[in-house]
């Protein structure tokens, strides 16, 4: 009879498959927990993640070390091959002369350090009253406002976050976050330059661009932080490969 048959489909079912799904259930929950101990069982991927960009920025760093060393042994040995050849000499010191303009020297001396930061976070996590999101946060313009108001005001060399800046370098933003020759970096930024401390103050407040980023700090909260270096600013040299192949005169 049907009933007769759905009741022994549920005393099979209880006898036999509801234990073995009870077992089963029970098997994975205890492997689950031996596994993960209590923690995120993705905390360990996320762990090897870490330790990978950990690992990796340690490689480059040292990479970059390497690469800094053999530069200067081959200015060393150009050097000294130009100390033993007369025909060489000549345009080995008119090379030499240009290092520092070009950026290829590290150089000390007095000057100021230019700080931009975005506005912190409200205690609530929202905007200050009437802000928009790009309102907060510090831009490509505002970075390249500074630095052109530094270099008119006769900056003699320059490095934003402790990279050297030559005639080739770009200042780009992606949001706020800075893009300088291949590496990525976020906020604060921070600018130092070498020159006439007066001089480029003076450059800075008559900025239209920097004005404009001056009176969004003291709106928004934005971070913006002159300081005179009165001792010595050491800058190092640009140590990457030039893009620059070759030059041609513009009368040509």
């Amino acid at each position: 009879m049907p009933g007769s048959a759905a009741t022994a489909r549920g005393r099979v079912w209880n006898l036999v498959f509801l234990p073995v799904v009870l077992f089963v259930a029970g098997l994975l929950f205890a492997t689950s927990a031996h596994t993960s101990s209590g923690t995120d069982l993705r905390g360990g991927r996320v762990n090897e993640l870490r330790q990978l960009i950990t690992a990796r920025t340690s490689d480059v760093h040292e990479a970059e070390r390497i690469v800094a060393g053999l530069h200067d042994q081959i200015d060393t040995a150009n050097e000294n091959h130009a100390k033993t050849t007369a025909r060489l000499r000549k345009p080995q010191a008119v090379a030499d002369g240009l290092k520092i303009p070009a950026g290829l020297q590290a150089v000390a001396g007095p000057g100021l350090t230019v700080r931009l930061d975005d506005a912190p976070n409200t205690d609530s996590g929202s905007l200050p009253a009437g802000a928009g999101v790009d309102d907060v946060v510090v831009h490509q313009q505002d970075v390249q406002a500074v630095v052109n108001a530094l270099w008119a005001g006769g900056a003699e060399a320059m490095t934003i976050m402790s990279q050297r800046v030559i005639a080739t370098t770009a200042v780009r933003c992606v949001g706020n976050t800075l893009y300088l020759n291949g590496r990525e970096y976020s906020p604060p930024f921070t600018i130092k330059v070498i020159g006439d401390r007066n001089l480029m103050r003076a450059s800075l407040n008559q900025s239209p661009g920097v004005q404009a980023f001056q009176d969004a700090a003291i709106r928004w909260g934005l971070g913006y932080a002159v300081t005179d270096e009165g001792g010595k600013l050491s800058l190092p040299a640009y140590t990457e490969p030039p893009s620059l192949a070759y030059a041609t005169h513009p009368s040509r």
